[in-house]
């Protein structure tokens, strides 16, 4: 069907397979009712037509919307690697996802707003920002699931990383290598900035590093990444830094690479997510990595437990990390060791 033409209808491909709606309505829905060559010659000619049936309005109409709604930002990467998993853990199960993003122009009340207009069944919100309370009086509305946030409210769902353990594995790595001076550049107000903040000092006690500890305002940008760097800059210069995710990690090293800093022969850095950029080889980023398979079907089997009444053991659920060594780390510069 090219650009501008009129979506083909039920009655169009009726009219071309010379049969009644009625009956191009039971081939399409698959149920019992018309002959093996009436079944052919509609499918062929909704094939040549460009015919698609509207799934969604079906499911309006039969009163159960089987649609999830996915709230995310458009400015993060990873968000969009996790869309990947949601759309294949629904499929698994005959749901549709209905997405609305976050903007620089675009807020999540907004975003949440149009997916209450669709009608959605359950609302999955990815790194949700919105205050905990709002997000629970949504719940008087349709299931809430929270991926990546910690909500102390007993009414939304969460599925998150254990972002603890994240920097207790990326600290780990560190200092298995020899570092001793690690900085970590947290998320400001981002959603698993407390979590991964707690994890890195919490970390760096075990180690009996104390005495180097520190934490740089962040944020989940570039821009966020490349100022911190810029500060580190100005004072001595750790031999290592574990950022909040890999995308201020980007900003981190790209700022580093320009000042004349080698990595990872002079600096270390470990970034957070292993969002798909981080593989490519000018990058090739050490991170810690978040599974996205298991957050996508876990969130998704929570909201439909929710939709279908089942009882809940656990509001929240937490997925481990894994750590994923690439070429931003090594051994920290010998006069530092």
């Amino acid at each position: 069907m090219q650009s501008g033409e009129r979506r083909p209808t039920l009655a169009d491909v009726a009219a071309e397979a010379g049969v009644s709606v009625a009956l191009v309505s039971i081939v399409m829905r698959g149920v019992p009712g018309a002959s093996e060559a009436t079944r052919q010659r509609v499918r062929e000619v909704a094939a040549r037509l460009g015919y698609q049936p509207d799934s969604r309005a079906r499911r309006l109409r039969s009163g159960e919307s089987r649609l999830l709604g996915v709230v995310f930002d458009v400015r993060h990467p990873f968000h969009h690697d996790m869309l990947t998993g949601l759309y294949e853990a629904a499929a698994k199960v005959d749901y549709e996802l209905a997405l609305s993003a976050v903007t620089p122009r675009r807020d999540e009340r907004t975003a949440i707003d149009d997916l209450l207009r669709d009608r959605c069944a359950a609302l999955i919100a990815i790194g949700p920002q919105l205050p905990a309370g709002e997000l629970d009086q949504l719940t008087a509305r349709l299931p809430v699931v929270a991926v990546f946030r910690h909500v102390h409210k007993r009414g939304v769902d969460v599925v998150r990383t254990d972002d603890e353990r994240g920097l207790w594995l990326a600290v780990d790595h560190l200092v298995e290598l020899g570092h001793r001076s690690i900085v970590h550049v947290d998320g400001g107000r981002t959603a698993a900035s407390a979590e991964r903040r707690r994890g890195y000092l919490d970390a760096m006690r075990r180690h009996g590093l104390e005495e180097y500890a520190r934490v740089l305002a962040g944020g989940f940008g570039e821009e966020e990444g490349a100022r911190a760097a810029r500060e580190l800059l100005a004072g001595p210069v750790p031999t290592a830094i574990a950022m909040f995710n890999d995308l201020s990690a980007a900003g981190m090293l790209d700022v580093l690479r320009r000042s004349g800093l080698t990595v990872p022969d002079e600096v270390s850095v470990v970034g957070y997510d292993d969002a798909s950029f981080s593989r490519l080889g000018h990058i090739d980023l050490t991170t810690v990595a978040q599974d996205v398979e298991a957050l996508a079907t876990l969130a998704v089997a929570r909201a439909i437990a929710r939709l279908d009444g089942a009882p809940v053991a656990q509001r929240e659920v937490t997925v481990d990390p894994h750590l994923v060594v690439r070429g931003t780390t090594g051994p920290p510069p010998k006069t530092a060791a």
